[in-house]
């Protein structure tokens, strides 16, 4: 079977869910989140290929790893460092998640954690332990790191601040380390 097939065939259920395709209403980076989550799980799955991870549970992770509604400004529940788990209660009440699938959305924002462990002036109400965020394999490495790298094209496609691309070059070299 080639790529591009098998990837679809993992994805098919979840791309089609009438309660995901919500998230084609939720702007994101500049485009929408359906689509930035669409763009990780796809990058994802042909990492997971290439560094011998888990491609399946890699493309349903990145697919699963922003699915919630709202911004993370309008709502407290909705942060930076909670959203994940706001995602995998979802991915839950709409899927069937396995437990590395689950681990590897919890920590996805593993390289805000590591900035803003090092950079605590940034977001200060918010306290953080990089270490609680840390993935526990490869596959939360590879979502984590796709997650970033489609951040910083979306930063650069949709024009989001300079700022952000300056955010995910620091991160990708924290992470390097």
């Amino acid at each position: 079977m080639n790529l591009k097939k098998e990837y679809k065939e993992i994805t098919k259920n979840i791309l089609e869910n009438e309660n995901y395709l919500t998230l084609k209403n939720d702007t994101h980076h500049g485009s929408t989140r359906y689509d930035h989550c669409k763009r990780v799980s796809e990058l994802s799955f042909f990492m997971a290929k290439i560094f011998k991870g888990n491609a399946t549970d890699d493309a349903i992770s990145g697919l699963l790893h922003d699915f919630f509604h709202g911004t993370t400004n309008d709502n407290e529940d909705i942060s930076y460092l909670n959203h994940p788990m706001v995602s995998i209660e979802n991915a839950k009440k709409y899927f069937s998640i396995n437990e590395n699938e689950e681990n590897t959305i919890k920590t996805h924002m593993y390289h805000y954690a590591l900035v803003k462990q090092t950079l605590p002036f940034i977001n200060k109400r918010a306290k953080v332990k990089a270490k609680d965020y840390k993935p526990k394999n490869r596959d939360g490495y590879i979502v984590c790191i796709s997650d970033l790298l489609v951040t910083f094209y979306e930063a650069i496609a949709y024009k989001v601040p300079y700022k952000t691309c300056l955010y995910a070059l620091f991160t990708i070299n924290l992470m390097l380390k």
